[in-house]
């Protein structure tokens, strides 16, 4: 038994090989796409007719619906359209009697936008390869993880190999934003055993990720033509007053005693303060500055609670101002409304990826806790259907120059190949 699966890994590895040169022509065609937020359709329509022709895998489209989605309590509030932005879904179905566990792989292909690109060395959306780097945003997050997962099923079916379990590869919109496009596929009724999300975090296995929320600062000020300035209020100088207090939030939560799962992490809660909108004309005293931050909490604190006590924080930070104490900012929240979540890593899903990791590696499996959300938390928080991330090396994720390293991008394809031939095993 263990020399024919040795045989048949072999055999897969040997197809990897033979496809390289088209799966990185694939990842090119991939990242030449500027798929930015409400600019996915062309690059889902491409996935789903490669899902269904080139995989033949039954393909759907799914359509993101606010109202079906809004009271689920993973749902994100989001302030634009979902037509005409479908989340692709492809199912390669187990024929006859069923061993091992089904597998669901998910990458999402929204990425976010590479401005200043003057900034950049190589064209964002070019997919130029400099050594054994490919540049271009979402190269790294997580196109190339996406192009692994198709082409581990790719290989194992041009082995001539019939997995004995169902694979379904999703390719979801949103995760950069509100998730709600894994939501949506997960609702539509795509569920498994477990569910691996190739993010680019180095080979290493996620075992726990904070929360996640983004808040709306609105701050009033009183315009006037600047002859007047001196009687006027300035709402950008006004406004600096709440990112000073947003600064002073994340001392103290950074301040307070860390999850167990981010014992060794120097800061493991971030604030980034990432838009700030105001003013149309420099001659002009503003009359309103927008100011929006992502906050970052600990897993297993409600979502709803970390809103309630921002707010009370900032709204106390603006009664020390004389202006603002009259005219308190208004405070809302968008996007991100995402819990973190921690995971046992003495699980047979995860024992599996650290086998399969260790054939093409040979070192052991590596696990780490991530800053940052991923689409996980709704399998594990709400499904009871344990997901992990692990994906290729990369660099410079949301910042100009980003890269993936084409090399682990050929071993992570070898490592979810051999995964799905021992997690779904197949048929002799």
């Amino acid at each position: 038994m263990e020399k024919l699966q040795k045989d048949v890994m072999g055999r897969v590895f040997e197809q990897v090989d033979a496809l390289w040169e088209e799966e990185v022509s694939y990842l090119q065609k991939l990242g030449r796409y500027p798929s930015t937020l409400g600019n996915e359709a062309a690059i889902q329509e491409f996935l789903a007719d490669s899902l269904e022709k080139d995989l033949n895998l039954k393909v759907e489209k799914i359509i993101p619906d606010p109202e079906k989605l809004g009271s689920h309590p993973g749902y994100s509030k989001a302030e634009w359209s979902y037509d005409g932005r479908p989340v692709v879904v492809g199912k390669y179905e187990a024929k006859g009697e069923k061993k091992g566990k089904s597998i669901i792989f998910q990458g999402h292909i929204d990425v976010v936008s590479p401005e200043p690109a003057s900034k950049w060395n190589y064209d964002p959306w070019g997919s130029e390869i400099v050594g054994n780097k490919m540049y271009g945003r979402g190269i790294a997050d997580m196109k190339s993880g996406v192009t692994a997962m198709i082409y581990a099923l790719k290989a194992v079916q041009k082995a001539g190999v019939e997995l004995a379990n169902d694979v379904t590869i999703k390719t979801v919109t949103e995760e950069e934003c509100t998730g709600n496009g894994a939501l949506a596929a997960i609702e539509a009724g795509y569920r498994a055993d477990a569910a691996l999300i190739p993010e680019p975090l180095g080979q290493q296995a996620m075992v726990g990720q904070v929360g996640v929320i983004w808040v709306r600062i609105k701050v009033a000020g009183l315009g006037a033509h600047t002859e007047r300035a001196d009687k006027a209020v300035n709402a950008i100088v006004k406004s600096y007053k709440m990112v000073n207090a947003l600064l002073d939030y994340e001392k103290g939560i950074n301040s307070r005693p860390k999850h167990e799962v981010f014992g060794d992490h120097p800061h493991p809660q971030n604030i980034n303060i990432g838009k700030i909108h105001s003013g149309d004309w420099p001659s002009t005293v503003p009359s309103e500055c927008t100011i929006e931050a992502r906050v970052g909490f600990n897993p297993g604190i409600d979502p709803a609670s970390v809103k309630k006590e921002l707010k009370e924080y900032l709204l106390e930070a603006a009664k020390q101002d004389e202006w603002l104490k009259e005219n308190p900012p208004e405070i809302s929240f968008y996007g991100f409304h995402a819990e973190g979540f921690t995971l046992d890593p003495n699980q047979e899903f995860i024992h599996t990826l650290e086998e399969a990791h260790k054939i093409i590696e040979k070192s052991d499996l590596e696990h780490s806790a991530f800053t940052g959300t991923t689409d996980a938390r709704f399998y594990n928080l709400y499904y009871n259907i344990p997901s992990t991330c692990y994906g290729p090396t990369g660099a410079n994720l949301h910042a100009p120059d980003e890269w993936v390293d084409l090399e682990s991008v050929k071993r992570v394809t070898k490592t979810y190949a051999a995964f799905l031939l021992k997690w779904c095993q197949y048929n002799e």
